[in-house]
């Protein structure tokens, strides 16, 4: 369940929120959604993969945490073992709500049911003594513009890829040194071949609207997969 409230100092004066990691936390997830601008940061840690919306629609970019519903492999205690946390996670219990009024900006909503809203009178807080957005909220505010905006902009590059038909299903079988195997299906990836073979006016077009940098990175972040299994490995052998 969740609770969504607009962010304002008169409802929320004391509000707190816990900003280390853990199962609960809520950070127990195996894929978050990302944004073509995250991939350059995303690929160092994690893989890539895209999967369709649910009503055929289009195309979501994942961040691959885990192999199994509520996975996340990057978990260790209070801990994610990362150099980059991606937006949609980092951000949480925050979200984008709609204006107050037609055309106008997007408000600052919060999940008041989300594990990290404290409860304890321990945590971060979001406004200070006398009312003003502490530094935390501010970093939350900018993520949320910017996330915001990037998700605007996130359908022109799977359009651009589905237009040069470089999207092609991925699965992945994985047996384990304990004798168990692991799978991932019902993905896609792009189709390295079929880009490199791409003429010189694709290649223009793609690097003329931004495209190629997050196709780059998204083809380098495959080479995570392996790390993927070995923390996988290493869980399931630690029992």
């Amino acid at each position: 369940m969740s609770n969504h409230q607009s962010l304002n100092t008169k409802e929320h004066a004391e509000l707190r929120i816990h900003t280390d990691h853990g199962v609960e936390r809520g950070d127990a997830v195996m894929a978050c959604l990302i944004v073509p601008h995250e991939f350059r940061q995303v690929q160092g840690d994690y893989p890539i993969l895209f999967r369709r919306n649910d009503d055929g629609s289009g195309f979501n970019a994942l961040a691959m945490l885990g192999f199994e519903n509520g996975e996340n492999l990057y978990l260790e205690g209070d801990k994610w073992d990362a150099s980059y946390i991606p937006l949609s996670m980092s951000i949480k219990p925050f979200l984008v709500g709609r204006p107050r009024e037609e055309g106008g900006e997007p408000q600052v909503h919060i999940d008041m049911d989300h594990p990290r809203v404290s409860t304890s009178g321990e945590g971060t807080r979001v406004f200070d003594e006398d009312g003003r957005p502490t530094p935390f909220l501010e970093r939350i505010s900018d993520q949320l513009g910017a996330l915001h905006a990037w998700f605007q902009e996130t359908p022109a590059f799977f359009q651009a890829l589905e237009r040069y038909d470089l999207l092609e299903p991925f699965s992945l079988d994985v047996p384990l040194s304990n004798g168990t195997r692991q799978s991932l299906v019902g993905y896609h990836i792009i189709n390295e071949d079929k880009f490199f073979a791409l003429d010189v006016t694709a290649l223009d077009e793609l690097r003329q609207t931004g495209m190629l940098t997050p196709i780059f990175m998204a083809l380098a972040s495959l080479s995570q997969l392996s790390g993927l299994i070995s923390r996988k490995d290493r869980k399931e052998n630690l029992g």
